[in-house]
């Protein structure tokens, strides 16, 4: 038997798209010999569709779409994942399910019994889980289909009697395949290749495992479809971040003409420059739009956006604006300019000066006799925020928001200033990991002006500021922040690792104070195991270590 995995992008609700795509490589894959393709988890919706999924019409366009990929199934079969109705009266209103398709018909439909439901997932919100579980029989062969979580957890659940595979094991399969729709962190490909291999392991049986490819809005998947052997060795890799399409002949029990290989060591830096180009690119593509613009300061942080934003679009689509204002210095505009000219976008130069001097002396009467404070500081940032909507609305650019994680959990950034914009590029991403950002993008030439990444960041609101005036130091910073969002540590947990008491009340203060701003700013591209928006859920109005 031939079995295929195609390893796609999907997207959300384009019924059409997605369709053509399916049924373009299934007739690929039986043009080459398959006799089974193998799609991801809920393909034939794009994953994740959150409250789509409560509209009648949105699953009826699925079914649809199931009866149009069936019609390309006579010589060859298919799994697609898809969501289907609960037709029982009791529970949730529908299945994150698979069809097997075959000769034009669904021979089977295996249903995900254990439904994540912590950090971006909310798969009980819409999904009933399943209770039977059986195997497909195709050409002479058991093949143990799961979906995603269904096969991760080789312990017992504790909500289910047992799990999936426990069940589906005592039918004697000869062969599992996984379908999935698993994010991207920047250590989730080592977990992923080491829970797989445990479970081909534990169950001694083959295992050909297929995730998606791709951007939804602040999710990335980044593909690296997997093959293992019943003792868990891993003989296959598909790419990462990109499209792919592999076919593997099992035979005698066995994939055969594999041999076993090590799993792709990549620097967690390198995977975090391919997630993040791969989410500007799948946010202009599935969004319709081309072009984007940004505010470049000279500075590190719209430096790495502007550069990123190049790669995923092309320089002759991006926009950088610079905006100096009065305490502006001339290395900052140089700077900005170097990396203009290294790597070739478009840019304008529009001073803020004339703008922030209308705004003070408007304001003159209303703040007599009262000192210059962030209240001033803030109109800079907000006079660029309407700069850069402005070309927004002008050109139909599209704003590209260049916070990096570090501003965003403190708060060090100006709400409907520069904090404006459609999403977030480097909003999981902290200062420290900035500079190593930096000095990738810089491994085949100097694209980040040296200035840049060298001198002290600084907001340069007022004369001689450093973020150094207003926030501990990035290194300490980092750290304490990392064991506070992304480990959930205590203060004293945190403390007891050699942080100050003082310091570390502080920062946490600082971060949970700012959960207002979080709120109304843009989704952010996750690319670590935590990041903020849509996975890490936190009251406004708390108490709660405030």
């Amino acid at each position: 038997m031939k079995i295929t995995l195609a390893q796609l992008n999907y997207t959300i609700g384009d019924f059409a798209y997605n369709t053509k795509k399916i049924i373009d490589y299934i007739i690929r894959a039986k043009n080459e010999g398959a006799d089974l393709v193998v799609f991801a988890e809920l393909a034939v919706c794009g994953y994740p569709a959150h409250d789509f999924l409560e509209f009648d019409e949105f699953i009826d366009l699925c079914e649809k779409s199931a009866e149009e990929i069936a019609k390309h199934t006579f010589g060859i079969a298919c799994i697609i994942g898809i969501p289907i109705k609960n037709e029982q009266s009791a529970g949730k209103d529908l299945y994150n399910a698979a069809y097997f398709i075959e000769e034009g018909n669904v021979r089977n439909i295996i249903k995900k019994a254990l439904l994540p439901n912590y950090d971006i997932f909310d798969e009980y919100r819409y999904f009933e889980p399943a209770i039977s579980f059986n195997c497909i029989e195709f050409k002479g062969k058991k093949i143990a289909l799961t979906i995603c979580e269904d096969l991760w957890n080789i312990n017992s659940n504790p909500l289910y009697i047992s799990n999936p595979m426990d069940e589906l094991i005592k039918q004697k399969p000869d062969l599992m395949i996984n379908i999935a729709a698993s994010p991207f962190s920047y250590l989730h490909d080592d977990e992923r290749v080491e829970t797989l291999s445990k479970s081909a392991k534990h169950y001694q049986l083959p295992l050909l495992y297929v995730n998606q490819v791709g951007a939804q809005t602040e999710i990335i998947f980044d593909g690296g479809s997997l093959a293992f052997d019943k003792d868990g060795n891993l003989l296959d890799e598909m790419m990462y971040f990109k499209e792919d399409f592999k076919i593997y002949e099992f035979t005698d029990n066995k994939l055969q003409g594999l041999n076993p290989i090590n799993h792709q060591i990549v620097p967690d830096i390198a995977q975090i420059h391919d997630a993040l180009v791969l989410g500007i690119k799948d946010y202009f593509d599935k969004s319709g739009f081309k072009k984007a613009v940004l505010g470049l300061s000279g500075g590190i942080d719209s430096a790495v956006v502007c550069a990123l934003a190049c790669r995923a679009l092309g320089p002759e689509n991006v926009m950088a604006v610079l905006m100096p204002s009065k305490y502006s210095t001339d290395h900052s505009i140089d700077d900005a300019m170097d990396l203009v000219n290294n790597i070739g976008c478009r840019h304008e130069i529009i001073p803020i000066k004339e703008a922030t001097d209308a705004f003070d002396n408007m304001l003159a009467p209303a703040f007599q006799g009262l000192p210059f404070n962030i209240a001033e500081e803030n109109i800079q940032a907000r006079v660029r925020g309407i700069l850069v909507m402005a070309m927004s609305n002008k050109f139909g650019y599209i704003v590209l928001n260049t916070s990096n994680k570090s501003e965003c959990a403190v708060g060090y950034g100006t709400l409907y200033g520069d904090m404006c914009g459609a999403i977030a590029v480097i909003g999981d991403v902290y200062k420290t990991q900035i500079y190593q950002l930096a000095q990738f993008i810089n491994k085949d030439g100097i694209v980040i002006p040296v200035n840049s990444i060298a001198k002290p960041p600084s907001a340069e609101l007022r004369p001689d500021q450093k973020d150094s005036d207003s926030l501990p130091d990035y290194d300490q910073l980092d750290k304490i922040l990392l064991q506070y969002v992304e480990l959930k540590k205590s203060s004293d947990a945190i403390v007891e690792q050699g942080f100050q008491e003082e310091l570390v009340k502080r920062v946490i203060k600082m971060v949970n104070s700012a959960e207002f701003k979080r709120h109304q700013t843009a989704p952010i591209l996750r690319v670590s195991p935590k990041a903020f928006g849509m996975g890490r859920r936190m009251p406004i109005v708390a108490k709660y270590l405030s």
